[in-house]
């Protein structure tokens, strides 16, 4: 894992996925980004059923992928641990992702929307739609709730790739991780003297100054937030543009709808691309039990195949079809359970402006080289387009 999509049709599940659901069990694999033999849960009620399961533990990361220091000083994963302490953590950063603050962002979001898509449109046909839109916005939105400086924004985007890529050695991710926790950590200190409205402020002059959680653990969060907050939006953007302009009639109504239209439309966008791979969601077994059928054993690693639950016809009818009217509560882009992504609602947000937007300033919007000449990278965690050509 990740599995190889199809050639032919690269926006489809890899054909695979059907049959891992349809056999009895679990199937083993290999998780490309630790190297560590897993079981694969692709069934959605199984996936539900792991990820509420306390027999399951986050605390899954091999001892290789870890990044080293003394043990006063380790910086403690949030998404990586276990209730009680998980709950403890979260609690720290869930003020910044409330509905009520992310509505409080949604201002500022459009104007960087509305002012990366005026650059593009005065610069004329044709346009790189991942370079000049999808990659800087979410980067920059990111930027503002973290309090981290936009100039900065090359810097951490080219480590945040070569921490996410299957090619990367285990002593690369290692060496960009670690210069990415050393970046925030400074970035960190500077806000005891300059603070901000932000989550590092907050993080620093408030957890770290109570004694709540030390210094490397404010930084590795940062690094987490500020990882994770721009390239699963940057690749929905460019990946979710592709798909509106496959379906004219969905490109139309995000057009011409309302709110409660764009949020039905963004969370099936959500459902049939799915593009967190599944070596980012796994578990190891703390005891003897059996999932799915499949007996598993105390220290067996077990991932979550998301994108194979969301095409499960158990949960919905007809998943290989991108249906804007679809019934889809219950999705599981986000993951499920205590450890679903913290940060949904901003993400919801910020796909709705810019897809909308998009859809409203640009309504001839369509690709500028055939469908086939499109790049995928799919060998990273967050699986996305390498570049998206498009004119108007």
């Amino acid at each position: 894992m990740p599995a190889p999509r199809a050639a032919g049709c690269p926006l489809d599940p890899p054909p695979d996925f059907a049959q891992w659901r349809d056999d009895p069990g679990l199937c083993h694999a290999t998780n490309l980004f630790t190297n560590e033999p897993a079981w694969v849960v692709s069934r959605y009620e199984d996936i539900r059923a792991a990820l509420t399961d306390p027999r399951l533990s986050a605390n899954s990361l091999p001892e290789s992928v870890k990044p080293p220091g003394e043990e006063d000083d380790m910086p403690v994963f949030f998404a990586r641990t276990d209730d009680p302490e998980h709950n403890r953590l979260r609690r720290m950063l869930t003020r910044d992702f409330t509905v009520r603050r992310v509505k409080e962002m949604a201002p500022d979001i459009q104007k960087l929307v509305d002012g990366f898509l005026d650059n593009m449109i005065a610069a004329g046909p044709p346009a790189d739609l991942v370079r000049d839109f999808a990659l800087p916005v979410p980067s920059l939105v990111i930027c503002l709730l973290l309090g981290v400086p936009y100039d900065d924004h090359e810097f951490f985007e080219e480590h945040s790739v070569a921490g996410l890529d299957v090619k990367t050695t285990d002593e690369q991710r290692t060496a960009s991780i670690m210069t990415m926790i050393g970046y925030i950590t400074e970035l960190l200190q500077r806000k005891t003297t300059e603070p901000g409205d932000d989550l590092l402020s907050r993080l620093m002059n408030e957890n770290v100054a109570n004694g709540d959680i030390n210094l490397m653990t404010a930084a590795m969060t940062g690094w987490v937030m500020l990882q994770a907050g721009h390239e699963t939006t940057a690749s929905m953007i460019g990946l979710g543009t592709l798909v509106l302009l496959k379906n004219p009639d969905a490109f139309a109504a995000l057009r011409d709808g309302d709110s409660a239209t764009s949020l039905q439309i963004v969370d099936e966008l959500l459902r049939y691309l799915t593009i967190v791979h599944s070596g980012l969601v796994d578990r190891v077994a703390t005891e003897d039990f059996e999932l799915g059928g499949q007996p598993i054993r105390k220290g067996d690693h077990v991932m979550m195949n998301l994108t194979a639950g969301n095409y499960d016809s158990v949960f919905t009818e007809h998943p290989e079809r991108f249906d804007i009217k679809r019934n889809n509560r219950g999705h599981l882009a986000f993951g499920y359970g205590i450890h679903q992504c913290v940060g949904q609602n901003l993400a919801r947000t910020e796909l709705q402006i810019a897809l909308t937007t998009l859809a409203r300033r640009l309504p001839t919007l369509r690709l500028a080289v055939p469908e086939e000449d499109l790049e995928y990278m799919n060998d990273q965690a967050i699986w996305r387009l390498k570049e998206l050509p498009v004119t108007w």
